[in-house]
């Protein structure tokens, strides 16, 4: 069942799973504003097994721009369109949420974003390939976020 996520009463609906349910509820919840804030958007989240089509599309592209398998297990997603951009989002019960920006004209921003929750480790699978700049958030508390650009077309 989709959920609007909160970003002014911060819960951990969906996320209960999670070693660090609440700074992973944080995070969706600074995803949220950010999309309000920006484009008056309300983010929506669904349980991962509610929408296969989103987390088979996020999967596809890490495996054939990088040949990522992320081993944690997906708990939501999130596909909408705003801005020109086609957004995808899952937020997996290790505390991490990668997103995926696919900007539909052509030659606009395409790109893999990563955010560790706070308390996380890094997991094995991004430990070799990617740097983590820290980030700070009034909701998600310390960030770690990397990326990088996608090549392909999807």
């Amino acid at each position: 069942m989709p959920y609007t996520v909160d970003f002014k009463n911060v819960s951990t609906v969906g996320l209960e799973s999670s070693p660090v349910a609440d700074a992973l509820a944080g995070l969706r919840a600074n995803e949220a504003r950010y999309y309000k804030t920006k484009y008056g958007h309300d983010f929506t989240v669904a349980p991962a097994e509610e929408d296969p089509e989103t987390l088979a599309y996020i999967h596809n592209i890490l495996a054939t721009e990088r040949d990522l398998v992320i081993a944690s297990k997906p708990l939501e997603v999130s596909s909408f369109e705003v801005g020109g951009l086609r957004m995808a989002y899952v937020f997996y019960e290790s505390g991490l949420s990668i997103n995926v920006m696919y900007g539909i004209e052509e030659g606009g921003k395409r790109a893999v974003g990563f955010k560790l929750s706070d308390g996380m480790e890094v997991p094995e699978e991004l430990a070799s390939s990617f740097n983590f700049a820290r980030q700070k958030s009034k909701l998600a508390g310390t960030t770690r976020g990397s990326y990088f650009v996608i090549k392909g077309l999807y």
